[in-house]
């Protein structure tokens, strides 16, 4: 997976190509810890992410969790087969989808 950051005032995009599954759900985690200092908006951009795997999942809870105390998160550009995938284990109730 490629991680493309780009910071805009207190609003961190991170655009990921690619697989988030168990191999590269750590690196989104690492990356996340160090930029997240200071934001108060997450998007995360999935425009070219093609899967999505239960580790990337739990990643994506975390980082909902860390947000929602300061700020908020949203994904753009989610694909037919990652919103199944949210659809199916309840993550488009609480996740902010655009």
């Amino acid at each position: 997976m490629n991680i493309q950051s780009t910071k805009n005032g207190t609003e961190r995009v991170l655009a990921l190509k690619g697989r988030l599954d168990t191999i590269s759900a750590p690196v989104l985690e690492a990356e996340l810890k160090d930029a997240l200092s200071g934001v108060e908006t997450l998007v995360l951009d999935f425009e070219k992410l093609e899967y999505i795997s239960s580790a990337g999942l739990r990643v994506l809870l975390v980082a909902k969790k860390v947000m929602q105390q300061r700020g908020g998160m949203k994904l753009l550009h989610v694909n037919e087969t990652i919103m199944d995938i949210f659809e199916v284990t309840g993550f488009t109730d609480f996740l902010t989808i655009e």
